[in-house]
């Protein structure tokens, strides 16, 4: 059973950090993150930059150097940034953009629409959103209209309005990721949901090194996803639909 771990997070502090509320997390190098997963048969993945790493892609042309074939980027860039920066970042093995709009330190909602069709015409880039669930109702309608979305997390808390479905249905993908940071009441029948409205939609991520969760990773995670989504899904959800996603 291959793994591709579709989100995660390296931090060097060679590179800069930018407090965040207050809080620098600690150092979790490309060493680290192949001690931690080394049980794991993962055979790629995509290193996400944080809110601490703010507009900084140093650590990440770095960090995809140091992982090699397999391993992505997914990146935050200012609004105003350059398509010829843009296509220099794609060349380094970028594939996606990130708004963070739970925590910050990414380019903000009114950047949205303009910035995710430009990436995604530039360098065929698709969009990742940290959310929380509680503002899909006013979100939904922006999200889509846009080329590709992710969303991370599984939306961090119950959907009651039904939209992260509908855009499941529509083409976004949704990260199991951080289940020691989310309160989703029902995690496993969620994943079961995303599956059922569309098998391509759900993709694994360990959240390494699960910052400021108060329960970190654990590579039981996995087993739980599986038992989940079934076994028909099991590929699929834990390396073939990211592989897509990312273009691999």
């Amino acid at each position: 059973m291959t793994v591709f771990d579709a989100h995660f997070h390296i931090i060097d502090p060679r590179f800069p950090l930018v407090p965040n509320n207050g809080y620098l997390p600690e150092a979790f190098t490309v060493a680290d993150y192949r001690m931690r997963v080394d049980p794991l048969d993962i055979t790629g993945g995509a290193v996400v930059s944080g809110s601490f790493q703010a507009f900084d892609q140093s650590y990440l042309k770095d960090a995809l150097a140091q992982l090699g074939p397999g391993f992505v980027g997914v990146t935050q860039i200012r609004g105003d940034c350059t398509d010829d920066k843009i296509l220099t970042l794609d060349r380094f093995g970028v594939r996606a953009v990130r708004f963070n709009l739970y925590r910050g330190g990414s380019a903000t909602l009114d950047d949205v629409d303009s910035l995710a069709r430009r990436v995604h015409e530039v360098a065929g880039w698709h969009c990742e959103f940290y959310l929380d669930a509680a503002d899909l109702t006013e979100l939904e309608p922006i999200l889509a209209a846009l080329p590709q979305i992710s969303i991370d997390h599984l939306a961090m808390s119950d959907d009651t309005g039904g939209a992260l479905l509908r855009l499941v249905e529509s083409g976004a993908v949704v990260k199991a990721t951080g289940f020691g940071r989310i309160t989703v009441t029902d995690p496993d029948a969620l994943m079961r949901d995303i599956v059922t409205a569309n098998p391509a939609a759900l993709v694994f991520g360990s959240d390494l090194p699960s910052t400021r969760a108060p329960i970190p990773f654990q590579d039981s995670d996995i087993t739980r996803i599986v038992d989940a989504v079934g076994a028909d899904h099991v590929d699929a959800v834990l390396a073939a639909n990211a592989r897509n996603l990312y273009r691999l």
